[in-house]
């Protein structure tokens, strides 16, 4: 007796399928190796250890504020502030040592108080008022903006010794390949943050309120305090990367990382975390910032290109996941 068409179908084996979740992170990964593929074979000397960990070297404070971002982003928010919090800290961090004589022991560690409280503060306006993101953190980007220029409208050279040997110092990886002390403090943010969003009731908490505030609510959940608690670990993370990128320019400036709150955006929106929030991950994160610089890396081994290709690139880039995330919400819409 032979067995009927349903029990063949029944029979035969079927490949695991991809949760659809999954796929804007595996289209990340899937497009940098083919970037890092291409210049491997386009470009002599692109294909080295050391290569690649310049993606990271050059753009460790991008990916600590593109952490924090993702957390606000995985809620449902968005900030602004970053980039201007990021100036405050250098201009702080410059004019307490530099002009005031302070140790670096102190100052680092008030300026990244400093930036979770500015933070923090926000946080509690967006909560307790029901005031806007976008609104609020744009205030809070003005707000830090201007205070560096009550500071000085001019750059303030760093020459304290801590800071021009936190820049020089390398980590030996293997060979001749090295990090330095930002691309470290990132791989550790990274991971730290690997760990909260994923096995603490902070980091469920925060996938629950970007998927359904008011069924997270219902759930008992506290909302609240994680709404404030996302603005203030984006603070504190603006704060860390300014730290970062003081070791990285050596100066304060009124007008350091203007535009860094677009990138750490476009990272997380690459990295595959939905805008519309509770979708997304802080690894797929890493590899937005990696493949944000592994096109500006491309571009600079081609040499006849303009470094404005970059931000053309990044645009097409945005535009396509944009896309793709609308196909994805619709498909999750249409499920019953």
């Amino acid at each position: 007796m032979h067995d009927g068409p349903a029990s063949q179908a029944a029979k035969t084996p079927r490949l695991p399928r991809l949760d659809p979740k999954f796929v804007p992170l595996a289209v990340t990964i899937a497009l940098f190796l083919a970037m890092a593929g291409f210049g491997s074979f386009a470009y002599t000397g692109f294909f080295s250890l050391q290569v690649f960990l310049n993606l990271l070297i050059d753009n460790a404070f991008l990916c600590i504020v593109a952490v924090g971002m993702t957390f606000v982003i995985l809620s449902g928010g968005i900030d602004l502030s970053v980039g201007s919090v990021i100036a405050l800290t250098t201009m702080v961090s410059a004019w307490l040592v530099e002009q005031h004589g302070w140790s670096p022991a102190l100052v680092i560690p008030l300026v990244l108080l400093m930036g979770t409280l500015f933070g923090a503060f926000m946080g509690v306006l967006i909560q307790r008022f029901r005031l806007q993101p976008f609104i609020v953190t744009l205030a809070g980007m003005f707000l830090a903006r201007g205070l560096c220029y009550l500071i000085s409208i001019d750059s303030i050279s760093i020459t304290n010794e801590f800071y021009s040997e936190a820049a020089q110092v390398r980590i030996p990886v293997t060979g001749d390949a090295s990090l330095s002390i930002g691309a470290l403090i990132a791989i550790v943010v990274v991971v730290l943050a690997v760990f909260v969003a994923h096995f603490t009731q902070f980091g469920r908490t925060v996938y629950a309120i970007g998927g359904n505030e008011h069924s997270a609510v219902l759930m008992g959940l506290p909302v609240r305090t994680t709404l404030v608690g996302v603005y203030t670990l984006s603070g504190f993370c603006s704060a860390l990367a300014g730290v970062v990128f003081t070791f990285y320019m050596l100066s304060g400036y009124g007008l350091h990382a203007v535009g860094l709150e677009l990138d750490a955006i476009a990272a997380v929106v690459i990295g595959g975390t939905l805008l519309s929030g509770g979708v997304g991950y802080v690894f797929g994160t890493l590899f937005g910032v990696l493949t944000l610089g592994i096109v500006q890396t491309l571009i600079m081994f081609d040499g006849t290109l303009s470094s404005w290709w970059t931000r053309i690139v990044i645009g097409a880039l945005l535009f396509a996941f944009c896309l793709m995330q609308r196909v994805f919400e619709t498909g999750r819409g249409r499920k019953p």
